[in-house]
């Protein structure tokens, strides 16, 4: 279950290949990995969904955050982010919140207004406070 963020943003918990597809459907044109590989036992491989996401003819970032956010991931989310353009993005992990969390934090690089962020984050079912020390005001 995607969960929209902004108009551009989708977050999700653990996406298999089979879904690729049906992604696409939503106009996604990238998908970003916020998961380690071997994070949960059965889990798909980096590899397996970035093969399935190269094939459907999407852009893939594997952007894996692991015991919290640092700022190479925040760089990495915002050039993810950047490099957009006119499609979508969905960004996954375990439960979609670390991928929301990612997203707050570069779009707070980005100067996005904090106001923003949390009704945007809020209105999809998060919470910032894990991430408030890293948001600008």
């Amino acid at each position: 279950m995607q969960r929209q963020l902004d108009d551009k943003t989708f977050v999700c918990g653990q996406i298999t290949p089979e879904e690729i597809n049906a992604i696409k459907d939503l106009g996604v044109t990238m998908i970003v990995n916020n998961r380690p590989d071997n994070e949960d036992e059965g889990q798909p491989s980096s590899a397996e969904i970035e093969a399935a996401t190269t094939a459907a003819g999407l852009e893939y970032r594997h952007i894996p955050i692991v015991r919290g956010m640092g700022p190479a991931d925040v760089e990495a989310m915002r050039e993810a982010i950047g490099a957009i353009g006119d499609g979508k993005m969905v960004a996954f992990c375990r439960s979609g919140n670390r991928s929301a969390l990612a997203w707050a934090v570069a779009q707070s690089e980005n100067g996005v207004a904090r106001d923003e962020l949390d009704r945007c984050a809020d209105g999809a079912g998060f919470s910032l406070a894990p991430v408030a020390h890293l948001l600008r005001d």
